[in-house]
């Protein structure tokens, strides 16, 4: 259905603003509640052909208006609609700044293992928290619906819900723009007993589908993480020490570096650490890197985006001088994030002496 653009705003605020009170919206109401400046009278105008149209309904006499499901129905497509052009561009964004940060992720790694004459490997960033964008359910068979997630970086995940009772496509519409509503920007560690119990309320007889959709979001998001992209550089650096060079240390540590493995579970297990750890030897937990030292930092770049740059030398490294890099390139990963890849990273300052 289309509406011209007068009409739609009324009919968005007459939802909006009865999904927050609950009670009929009036002309008044609208007035003050959209930017079109049009009378009272003018609104209620306009207000009768949303009514013709089957948008909108009158409970009794003299009482404001309250959406009907036609117009619940108009309201989310709307919303759909503008968000996949929201989620369009911003992917678009978000494909322009990975490139750029993978290229400047990639000469990181080069520099500082050209600077420190060492191994040298710098994960992609990752998100701490997935906070919830946007959540779609269809129904899909008796009793099952499909919730598919939108989280923060533009991930999508999907999954089945099976519920104990079969539920009205119109309550499965209501039930999107309430999870919408209450969801978007929170993380799963957000969604408290205040807010299922605030949902609940508001779902007022789906009450009893909120938990079990719930529990399927917070499965969908916090479930296998991928493993993440790690940009390595200066492996051949370990000839350069006797100690390490040997035929069986050599192999351990340059198949570590091709096969990601171990330095994937590096990542992961460094990840929630705060600062710079360094693990020299046997307090490495991994087997492959017990003969060397092992220094990583946690760097972050804000809004839950964070990852690790890590340097793998022996264990007479220079750990004054590997500490304090790794401390300076923590800032400089929070410039080149924020600059999306203009400024280039050089061999001029990274991984050298002040």
């Amino acid at each position: 259905m289309e509406l011209e653009d007068r009409k739609s705003k009324i009919l968005t605020a007459i939802i909006r603003n009865y999904l927050e009170t609950g009670e009929p919206v009036g002309s008044r109401t609208i007035s003050k509640f959209t930017d079109l400046q049009l009378s009272s009278a003018t609104i209620r105008n306009e207000m009768a052909d949303l009514e013709e149209m089957g948008l909108i309904i009158q409970p009794h006499t003299s009482a404001g208006r309250i959406p009907t499901d036609k117009g619940y129905r108009f309201y989310v497509d709307q919303m759909m609609e503008a968000r996949k052009h929201e989620f369009d561009d911003e992917k678009k964004l978000l494909l322009q700044r990975v490139d750029r940060m993978e290229a400047a992720l990639k000469q990181l790694a080069k520099v500082l293992a050209a600077n420190t004459n060492y191994a040298t490997l710098v994960s992609a960033p990752t998100y701490a928290q997935n906070k919830i964008k946007f959540v779609q359910l269809s129904r899909v068979d008796v009793a099952k619906i499909l919730a598919v997630i939108m989280t923060q970086g533009n991930i999508v995940k999907s999954t089945f819900v099976d519920l104990n009772e079969d539920i009205p496509e119109d309550d499965v519409l209501k039930l999107n723009v309430l999870l919408n509503a209450s969801l978007n920007g929170l993380s799963v560690d957000e969604i408290n007993i205040h807010v299922i119990s605030g949902l609940k309320a508001e779902a007022k007889d789906l009450s009893a589908v909120v938990e079990p959709v719930l529990t399927a979001i917070a499965q969908a998001v916090t479930g296998d993480k991928e493993e993440p992209q790690i940009y390595t550089s200066g492996t051949t650096n370990i000839f350069k020490y006797p100690e390490l060079s040997q035929s069986s240390s050599a192999t351990e540590l340059i198949g570590a570096f091709e096969e990601k493995q171990p330095l994937n579970e590096l990542v992961l297990s460094s990840m929630n650490k705060e600062g710079i750890q360094v693990y020299i030897g046997e307090e490495s937990p991994f087997e492959n890197l017990k003969d060397c030292s092992v220094v990583t930092a946690n760097y972050d770049l804000g809004d839950g985006l964070h990852g690790i740059v890590g340097i793998v030398g022996p264990k007479r490294m220079d750990y004054e001088r590997v500490v304090g890099t790794l401390h300076g390139l923590k800032n400089q990963l929070d410039a080149i994030y924020k600059e999306m890849g203009t400024k280039k990273i050089t061999d001029s300052g990274i991984g050298k002496d002040e």
